[in-house]
């Protein structure tokens, strides 16, 4: 076995980012950017007005001071106006000052009678005035490659007149679930069999990591049929297997791989739950062969899969991990295991609870957790103590 660090490594030492696309700026949400962007337009782009109100010269503008309305000048294009001592402009929020102004006075510290507006309060200069460049600078980075688009970021993009994005590459990924005791949804089960949970719950992952599932899959425990499966699989760019990846009689995985003219790369990780997991190659596409049981293969997902997808994505190295926070445990959590154990569950109100039974098949606690925790082997963490945990929800 190996450690899980090592295995990472590993990992990420062999998959590279695939060829980046241009994409409509809509569609770029969720992907990472292919390469820098530096602003083209400042922002904002002239000075203008954070109120409604009157635009003045703050120096000619005392508490009780009448001043003369000389226009209006509202958001949009720009009237050219001018503002002289003891003038004013009515102006509206996000219209462009006027020359000669340096403030602007609210409307609610005003009175107006015809012609002429009362100032109710002190004027400072520069008040209520968003200047240009106050926000972005013209040749500013606004964007960095392998940093992932939010909708604030398409805003952002959208404020530079940009309407496509060069982003990543798509990802596509085939899901291959195995095994004689799964039924699928609707089936009725016979004795001994339970539904496959396996193959939606990694359509889910694949999906949230910004992939598309290019094709599922579900064959028996027989080695024939894993071979063309896993050959079949090897079209799109990952390939994910879920079960006959361990030692038994029945586990094919491994020598379809082979047989597909791979090679495994990592082999069995010191880890709780996820021991039997592996990594491969062949040609261009990561193989990766998860444990059956359907906790296992969500752990082994979010720590080796997830970042390898993530990768080809085009995303950052910062960018391949999950959130880590700090909280406070809620009761003591043990760990008599000889390798690590990542327990599940939940973080609320900056506490962890580790939920339900922490066993690789039950899927209860683990549809009710939003944060893993590590306790090395051997360790137990006391109630009150901080620890820093991995959010994926």
């Amino acid at each position: 076995m190996i450690q899980q660090e090592q295995a990472l490594a590993a990992i990420l030492s062999r998959v590279r980012a695939g060829a980046a696309r241009s994409v409509p700026l809509l569609d770029a949400l969720g992907c990472f950017a292919a390469r820098d962007y530096f602003a083209r337009v400042a922002l904002p782009p002239f000075d203008n007005s954070a109120m409604d109100g009157y635009a003045v010269v703050a120096s000619s503008s005392a508490p009780g001071e009448s001043m003369h309305i000389v226009g209006e000048q509202p958001a949009g294009l720009d009237r050219r106006l001018q503002v002289r001592a003891g003038e004013a402009v009515r102006i509206l929020t996000g219209a462009p000052m006027p020359a000669g102004a340096d403030a602007v006075v609210m409307q609610e510290d005003t009175v107006v009678n015809g012609s002429e507006v009362i100032v109710n309060t002190s004027v400072a200069s520069g008040e209520f005035v968003r200047r240009r460049g106050g926000d972005v600078a013209e040749g500013q980075k606004i964007l960095s490659a392998g940093q992932r688009i939010g909708p604030a970021t398409v805003a952002l993009l959208a404020s530079q007149g940009l309407g496509s994005v060069d982003v990543g590459a798509a990802v596509r990924a085939a899901i291959i679930s195995t095994g004689d005791e799964l039924a699928p949804p609707g089936a009725e089960l016979r004795s001994g069999q339970i539904y496959d949970s396996n193959t939606p719950l990694l359509q889910a992952l694949v999906r949230k990591c910004g992939a598309d599932v290019a094709t599922t899959e579900h064959c028996a425990d027989d080695e024939a049929a894993t071979a063309a499966a896993v050959q079949r699989g090897l079209d799109s760019d990952v390939l994910i297997i879920a079960g006959g990846v361990s030692v038994g009689a029945r586990d094919f995985v491994k020598s379809a791989i082979r047989s597909a003219g791979g090679e495994i790369d990592v082999w069995r990780i010191s880890l709780k739950p996820g021991k039997p997991f592996l990594f491969g190659r062949a040609g261009n596409c990561a193989i990766f062969g998860l444990p059956g049981n359907p906790v296992s293969a969500f752990v082994t997902f979010l720590l080796f899969v997830r970042p390898a997808i993530l990768k080809l994505a085009g995303a950052a190295d910062a960018a391949l991990a999950l959130p880590s926070f700090s909280v406070i445990l809620a009761g003591d959590i043990a760990n008599p295991a000889d390798r690590p154990h990542y327990v599940r569950g939940s973080v609320e109100a900056g506490a962890f609870e580790a939920l339900g039974r922490q066993e690789s098949h039950a899927v209860f606690g683990l549809s009710r957790s939003n944060a893993l925790l590590r306790v090395e082997p051997g360790v137990t963490l006391r109630q009150g103590e901080v620890a820093n945990v991995l959010m994926f929800d």
